[in-house]
């Protein structure tokens, strides 16, 4: 990192980061940087960022004059890197949600992370994730993909058991749902089918704590992310959102749970209620080919091994009752539905979830 501070001319950064940053061996290295450069850090946030949280970063960035941005962190100090960018030219405070109207301005200050999990893919994408008024807020901008990304395979030595799990199952379900999505091309199914294939073959020693794994698991992650940035996420992400608001657990925990249950659903489904536009036929050789990813033959053996990853990671379906699954179900996100190859009617939203929540 030093050459890239140095050919940069790096002068100053704002880094966005997370409390647990402390804990972290490249700490050892910012706080060594910060005695010859000047390091202003926020981390006035929480994850499943607030938009207000943004608000006050983009304040403090303007306060400080710094000429370049960086983040370390997971997914949300991310996301929150990526808002700052793309709201600090903008005129006016930000106050009562005036942002999120705007696509932002374009910002030419540079933007490095370094990803502290191996899951969400943030570092290589063009959307970040806010909440205002308790409702999630989708942002998309070909500005805030970030310039560049340190990975530091000792960053996941300390990663919690359940961490590990979650995140690594949210790669996993971003490079299966890119596989299937209606916008999926031969680039993003080749990103995730070598996303699926690191997974699959690492796994199981990444998540007992075999640290050789980390590298391929940060590859895998940035690989995945790569897919998504091209297609988007489908139903399997539009579900899982409620999922972690409501019960408290992980956005890949969520998001696992739902691809277990949509996969198997679709593939039943599919014969009827395709709507991806290249036809029943290219929908079916997709799910071979996803199959295939997963080292297997048949359709439902694909299905069924990425079901039992999900039960042997041990993370299990929740308990609710009938009025949480209505709920669950009228705040799913429509336009996510519209990237799932199989159509979903509100009946088949609410039978999924009752296989979620039991």
């Amino acid at each position: 990192m030093d050459k890239y501070v140095k050919e940069k001319n790096i002068q100053s950064i704002f880094l966005v980061c997370g409390d647990s940053l402390q804990y972290l061996k490249i700490n050892d290295y910012i706080s060594d940087l910060s005695k010859r450069i000047k390091i202003v850090k926020f981390s006035d946030f929480k994850p499943n960022p607030l938009y207000e949280s943004v608000v006050e970063g983009v304040r403090k960035y303007r306060e400080s004059g710094c000429d370049f941005l960086m983040a370390v962190g997971g997914g949300s100090a991310i996301d929150v890197a990526k808002c700052i960018k793309l709201y600090a030219k903008l005129p006016g405070d930000g106050k009562n949600g005036s942002w999120l109207q705007s696509d932002g301005e374009v910002n030419n200050t540079e933007l490095l992370v370094i990803p502290t999990t191996a899951g969400t893919g943030s570092e290589a994408t063009r959307y970040a994730v806010v909440y205002y008024g308790g409702n999630k807020q989708s942002i998309t901008s070909d500005t805030i993909i970030p310039d560049a990304v340190l990975f530091d395979p000792r960053v996941l030595d300390s990663l919690p058991d359940y961490q590990k799990k979650s995140t690594v199952m949210d790669a996993l379900c971003h490079a299966v749902e890119s596989f299937w999505s209606v916008n999926s091309t031969n680039d993003s199914k080749e990103y995730s089918r070598t996303a699926i294939e690191l997974i699959i073959e690492n796994i199981d020693e990444f998540v007992v704590g075999d640290n050789s794994k980390n590298s391929i698991m940060q590859k895998a992650a940035f690989i995945a992310g790569k897919a998504i940035n091209i297609t988007q996420t489908t139903a399997g992400h539009a579900m899982c959102y409620g999922l972690t608001s409501k019960y408290g657990i992980s956005h890949g925990h969520a998001a696992a749970l739902c691809v277990r249950e949509l996969w198997p659903w679709m593939l039943k489904a599919s014969e009827e209620a395709c709507i991806d536009k290249r036809g029943n036929k290219y929908l079916k050789e997709t799910f071979i080919e996803l199959a295939e990813a997963f080292g297997e033959n048949d359709l439902m053996d694909g299905c069924m091994k990425f079901q039992n990853i999900v039960d042997r990671l041990e993370l299990m379906h929740l308990v609710g009752n009938k009025e949480d699954i209505e709920e669950l179900s009228r705040n799913v996100n429509p336009v996510r539905l519209s990237n799932n190859p199989v159509k979903l009617n509100e009946d088949d939203i609410t039978n999924l979830y009752k296989e979620i929540v039991r």
